[in-house]
């Protein structure tokens, strides 16, 4: 079982990652709100994980701290929440906010998430209910690190824009959903920033 990854980030593919550990790549899932806290490409990084074996996969999902890790395992046990369910709740709101629509049983801010309709909200909303602390310290999503590799000059604007609608869409969200996020986003806007506030416009 593998439970943490600690090595070289080769690549950032949202919502994917590639993680070189002793010279073996390992793929893995990340939520959102672990990708905008990655170093750049090349640098060390840690993930927590938690695989997945099916018949036909094993998945590696990370995250950067214990907080995200348990609260993905937490939604994974709901009936009708998934993996990727789950990686979209993590994306579309940080652990704390999780935590304080669970206390304030506001399923209203669960529906926006995709795949989340309102019978799976309010079951979420339940069954999380005393399972996570509403007054946890708020993730760091600051993306200045991260936004920093993202704008190496590498990558054209195009690129940057492919990449952000790539992981719209990986996430759950409709091809015309992301494209109207994508085009309300400044132009020059970094892949990492791009995706938050395309997250948080279609989080309204």
């Amino acid at each position: 079982m593998i439970g943490q990854l600690n090595g070289i980030l080769l690549e950032k593919n949202p919502p994917q990652v590639l993680v070189d550990c002793a010279g073996v790549g390992y793929e893995v899932d990340v939520p959102m709100s672990t990708f905008y806290q990655l170093p750049a490409c090349g640098e060390r990084v840690k993930l927590m994980i938690h695989f997945v074996v099916r018949e036909d996969a094993q998945i590696l999902y990370g995250f950067a701290s214990l907080v995200e890790k348990n609260a993905f395992k937490q939604l994974v046990r709901i009936s009708g929440v998934g993996p990727r369910t789950a990686l979209g709740v993590l994306s579309g709101m940080s652990v704390q906010e999780l935590a304080q629509a669970v206390t304030l049983q506001e399923s209203a801010r669960l529906t926006k998430i995709p795949g989340i309709g309102k019978k799976t909200a309010e079951r979420l909303l339940l069954e999380l209910k005393g399972k996570l602390t509403a007054d946890l310290s708020p993730l760091n999503s600051a993306v200045s690190g991260l936004a920093a590799g993202d704008s190496s000059g590498e990558a054209s604007e195009m690129s940057q824009q492919n990449d952000i609608l790539s992981a719209l869409i990986a996430l759950g969200y409709s091809e015309r959903d992301a494209l109207l996020a994508l085009k309300s986003l400044p132009p020059g806007t970094g892949v990492a920033e791009g995706i938050k506030a395309a997250l948080r416009a279609m989080s309204k």
